[in-house]
């Protein structure tokens, strides 16, 4: 039987490390710059939802008054 898990060639593992920890270190960066462009959405949509239940409140007082 071969041994598949060993390394085959010239392989440096301490290379896909090092990307991985670059990946890793600039994430954070990212999900900032995504949070700080989606409040202005987001503020939108809860007013919207608050408008919605006022509508239905006023329609349902107004069916049962």
């Amino acid at each position: 039987m071969a041994d598949n898990q060993a390394p085959q060639g010239n392989h440096d593992p301490a290379g896909s490390t090092q990307m991985f920890r670059a990946f890793v270190d600039e994430a954070p960066q990212g999900r900032q710059a995504a949070a700080s462009t989606s409040s202005g959405p987001r503020i939108g949509v809860i007013l919207g939802v608050i408008a919605a239940v006022a509508i239905v409140a006023a329609v349902a007082w107004l069916a049962l008054a």
